[in-house]
Parts: structure tokens; sequence; C-alpha cells
């Protein structure tokens, strides 16, 4: 089977290989902070894992595993300009509870990592300033257990919402540093 190299691996291959190495975070919020590190203008290099989860024991992926997929995946879904960027999320047959948490940890992975990466001032603007402030509202969100369809449609919007705003995140600091650097 071949994958495309703009394709995540499935998240249950991302959670086989965390417990592997024995991280102490989920898939979703790995990939929130993947996202969030690439977005606050990190570039992806062999040692990323280390790097992003400030571990210098972790080794580099090996090439074609499920972290490694999920690099690449990743750095070229976030700089498509066709908008073709998915979050790394339970499927929706999935519960709510389990949809929202894993939701709002990939807020926390991305909030936290666009810090690291971006530092304490990054470059935004307006609508970046707000996004980033309602990402960090809805990670400090906690999971739903239970809901009707509203619910379930709102968080097909949150979901929604926080796919843009990341894109607007990677916009205003990694691909407006990369224009700059190429106007100098």
């Amino acid at each position: 089977m071949s994958v495309a190299p703009d394709e995540l691996p499935a998240l249950n291959d991302v959670d086989a290989q965390i417990r592997r190495q024995s991280l102490a975070l989920s898939a979703s919020e790995l990939h929130g902070s993947l996202c969030g590190w690439l977005a606050g203008g990190s570039t992806l290099k062999p040692d990323w894992l280390s790097r992003l989860l400030l571990d210098d024991s972790l080794p580099a992926p090996d090439p074609g595993s499920p972290f490694d997929r999920l690099a690449h995946g990743t750095a070229a879904q976030i700089g498509d300009r066709d908008f073709a960027f998915e979050l790394l999320l339970p499927e929706s047959d999935a519960s709510l509870a389990e949809r929202s948490g894993a939701l709002f940890d990939w807020c926390r992975g991305f909030v936290g990592a666009f810090g690291l990466a971006a530092g304490a001032q990054p470059p935004l603007s307006e609508e970046g300033q707000e996004a980033l402030a309602d990402l960090a509202r809805l990670a400090a969100a906690q999971a739903q257990d239970e809901g009707d369809d509203s619910d379930e449609e709102a968080l097909v919007e949150i979901e929604e919402f926080v796919r843009v705003a990341a894109l607007l995140l990677h916009g205003d600091c990694a691909l407006a540093a990369r224009d700059r650097q190429r106007l100098n």
C-alpha cells in the first residue's frame, strides 16, 4: 500500500507508537503540538520529536514510521495552498466525549508548541491574535460526556474553526517570515 506524502497516518498507528515510546500524550495532542510548532515558524528536521517534546533522549523517528509519516504529512498539509490541512482526531463514529476531548487535547498541544516556536511576541495579525486567544480558551475546555444533535453540529463547527485558525497562524508566522526572507 502506497501512502501519499501529504497523507496522515491513522490515529491508531500514532497512538501505538506513542505507547511503544512511553510518551505521555495522545496522538491528537502530538499532532496539535507538531502543527503549533510548524505554525510558529519552526522547520521540520530529523530530530523534530526531541525538539518538540523538549526531550533530548528521544531518537529521531525511523523513516516510514507513523511519527515520520505524521511529520511529513503534516508539513505538506499545513503548507498546502489548497487548504488540504486536516486535524488528526477520532472518526465521527467515536463518542462525543472522545472526539471533544481529543479536539481540546489537540488545541492544548497546538497552543503550547506555538508559544515554544513563535516566542512571547509573535508577529500576528489582529485576526491571528483573536484566533490564538480562542484556541487557548478551547485548550482549557473539558470534554463533554453527553450531547444531542446540536452538540454534534457545534463540535463539527469548532473543528473547522480550529483548522482555519491553525492555517491563519501558520500564515502569520511561518509563511510571512519566509516571504520576508525572500524579499531581503
